[in-house]
C-alpha cells in the first residue's frame, strides 16, 4: 500500500514539473498569473512522510496495550474410551490479548485459554513502551493471570492480572465501519511479539454459513497463528474487532482474516466481568431468512426478511402469541433483513427485558411484546472449570465438579441443590450401552446421595472391580438411572 502511495505521489510531482517546463527549442511564452483560490478549496495532499509518521504514531499508541498470552492445560480426547489416559492430554497455547482497563482486565479468544490450568501474560518490554508513563515488566517476564470467564460459542475470554497503571485501549463502533476502510492488526503471529500488519476492511459483516448467528469483520491485513486475541484497530486506534481466525489452503495468511466485531466483544466482555459467564438471550423461535423461492412457494407478501419457522411450545414467543409463518418485520423498530440479524439483535438484550416484534401475519401488522429469556448453555462449558488433579474420577472415567453457589446460578432449574456435574469424558457400560454425558448431574450412587467430588470418589471406592453401580442422574431436566460396571 505504501508503495502504491509513493508511486502516486511521485507521479503527481512529475506531472507538476511537466506543467512548468518549456520543451527545448520552443519560444518562451508568458503564462497568465494563477487565479486566486477560493477560501474553501481542498487542503493540500498529505505527503508520504506525513502518512508514515501517522502510522508510526498510531502503532506507538496501540502497541503497549497488546500482550502475549501463554496457557498450559489439558484437553479432552475425542476418542470414546473410558481410560484416563485417553481422556486427557496436555496442551500449550499461545496468543495475544488486549488490555481494556488500567487495573489489568484483558480480553482474548477463548480458544487461546480454554482448558488452561495456568495462564501467563507477557507485557511489552520497556523498549516497546518507550514514551509511556507506565512501569512495564522486565523483558521476558511472565505474569500469572486468572481466568475471569469465557464463552466458547462466541470465542471470547477475559483474564485478569494483578497490576495497575496499565495502558489500555477503548472499543470503537464496529457498526460504523465501511468496506475499504484502513485497519491494522496487532499481535504476536508465530510467536513474533508486537507485530503489526496493515490492510483494509474486506467485508463489514461476513457470515461463514447461511443463517449462522456469528458475523465477522473480514480483512486482508495479514493474520497468522498467534494473532488470535489481538486487536484490529481503525485509523484512530480504537478496537473495532478481535482477530480470531483465517481461511487458508496453504496454512499461512492468504488475505482472508476474520475478527469478531467490537459490538459483540463489548457485550460479552461486560457480561463476563459482571457475572463470570454469558447469557444467551432467546425468545423461543426458530427463524429463517426468506428466499425468493420460499416466498413464491408460500405465497408470502415479500421475498426478503425473516420468517418464523418454528415456535417453542410454552416458550416466551408462544405465550405472547407468535405463530409459525409470521414474518418478523422489525424488532423495536429496527428492520430485520435476515435470520442472523434477528439472532444477534436478541442476543444483545438483557434477560427478562421485553422486545417488541412487528410481525406481518397475512395482511395484518401486529405488535407483540416478548420477554427475552436465558438459553440453555453448551454442557461442555464445564470442561473449562476443572483440572485432572482435583476433578478426575478414574473409576468413572470422567472429570466432575461439585455444585456450589456459582454453579447453581448457571444451572437454576436443577431438581436438587447438590450433586456432581459431569464436566468432560464418558464412561460406557458394556452391558446396557448407557453412560454419562457432559452436563449430566449425578445425585446418588446405589441410593446414597453424593454432594462433592470427594464424597463420590469415597462411595465408589466401596465397590470392587466388576461390581455394578446404579447412579441417579439428571440429564436435560429428566431424572434417570444409569448403570455402570466398575473396572
Amino acid at each position: 500500500m505504501a508503495g502504491l502511495l509513493a508511486l502516486a505521489l511521485a507521479g503527481g510531482v512529475l506531472f507538476a514539473q511537466a506543467q512548468n517546463q518549456t520543451p527545448a527549442g520552443a519560444p518562451s511564452v508568458a503564462k497568465p498569473a494563477p487565479a486566486p483560490q477560493a477560501a474553501e478549496s481542498s487542503p493540500p495532499p498529505v505527503s508520504l512522510n506525513d502518512f508514515s509518521s501517522s502510522l508510526e504514531n498510531l502503532v506507538n499508541r496501540v502497541r503497549p496495550s497488546v500482550v502475549q498470552i501463554y496457557s498450559t492445560g489439558y484437553t479432552t480426547s475425542e476418542e470414546n474410551d473410558a481410560t484416563s489416559a485417553s481422556l486427557l492430554s496436555k496442551q500449550h497455547s499461545t496468543g495475544s490479548g488486549i488490555i481494556l482497563t488500567e487495573d489489568g482486565y484483558i480480553v482474548t479468544n477463548a480458544h487461546v485459554v480454554k482448558g488452561a490450568r495456568r495462564i501467563q501474560v507477557r507485557l511489552p518490554s520497556r523498549s516497546e513502551a518507550a514514551g509511556r508513563n507506565v512501569t512495564m515488566q522486565p523483558e521476558g517476564k511472565l505474569i500469572d493471570a486468572k481466568l475471569v470467564g469465557l464463552d466458547r460459542d462466541i470465542d471470547i475470554a477475559v483474564v485478569k492480572i494483578n497490576l495497575t497503571g496499565l495502558p489500555f485501549l477503548a472499543f470503537g463502533d464496529s457498526n460504523r465501519i465501511h468496506q475499504g476502510e484502513l485497519v491494522m492488526a496487532f499481535g504476536s503471529p508465530l510467536g513474533l511479539e508486537s507485530s503489526v500488519s496493515m490492510g483494509v476492511v474486506s467485508s463489514v459483516a461476513r457470515a461463514l454459513h447461511p443463517d449462522d448467528m456469528m458475523v465477522y469483520i473480514q480483512t486482508d491485513a495479514p493474520i497468522n497463528p498467534g494473532n488470535s486475541g489481538g486487536p484490529l484497530v481503525d485509523s484512530q486506534g480504537r478496537v473495532i474487532g478481535i482477530n480470531t481466525f483465517i481461511l487458508t489452503q496453504s496454512g499461512g495468511s492468504e488475505g482472508l482474516g476474520f475478527a469478531i466485531p467490537a459490538s459483540i466483544v463489548k457485550n460479552v466482555y461486560g457480561q463476563i466481568r459482571r457475572e463470570g459467564h454469558v447469557h444467551r438471550g432467546r425468545i423461543g423461535v426458530h427463524a429463517q431468512t426468506i428466499t425468493p423461492g420460499m416466498a413464491s412457494g408460500l405465497d408470502l407478501a415479500q421475498d426478503w426478511g425473516v420468517i418464523v419457522a418454528d415456535v417453542q411450545p410454552d416458550g416466551p414467543a408462544d405465550k405472547a402469541g407468535v405463530k409459525i409463518g409470521d414474518i418478523v418485520h422489525s424488532i423495536d423498530g429496527k428492520i430485520m433483513h435476515d435470520a442472523r440479524q434477528l439472532e444477534l439483535e436478541i442476543f444483545r438484550y438483557p434477560m427478562r427485558q421485553k422486545v417488541t416484534l412487528d410481525v406481518l401475519r397475512g395482511s395484518d401488522h401486529l405488535n407483540i411484546d416478548v420477554p427475552v429469556v436465558n438459553a440453555v448453555d453448551d454442557p461442555t462449558r464445564f470442561a473449562d472449570m476443572v483440572n485432572p488433579e482435583d476433578n478426575l474420577i478414574p473409576r468413572l472415567g470422567i472429570l466432575g465438579i461439585g455444585i456450589d453457589k456459582k454453579l447453581a446460578e448457571m444451572l437454576p432449574d436443577l431438581r436438587n441443590s447438590y450433586g456432581v456435574v459431569v464436566a468432560a469424558g464418558s464412561a460406557t457400560d458394556l452391558t446396557t450401552g448407557t453412560g454419562l454425558n457432559p452436563g449430566d448431574v449425578i445425585y446418588s450412587v446405589n441410593g446414597t446421595p453424593v454432594v462433592t467430588v470427594s464424597s463420590l470418589k469415597t462411595k465408589l471406592d466401596e465397590y470392587k472391580p466388576g461390581q455394578s453401580i446404579v447412579m441417579q442422574v439428571e440429564r436435560s431436566g429428566v431424572l434417570m438411572f444409569v448403570t455402570i460396571e466398575l473396572e
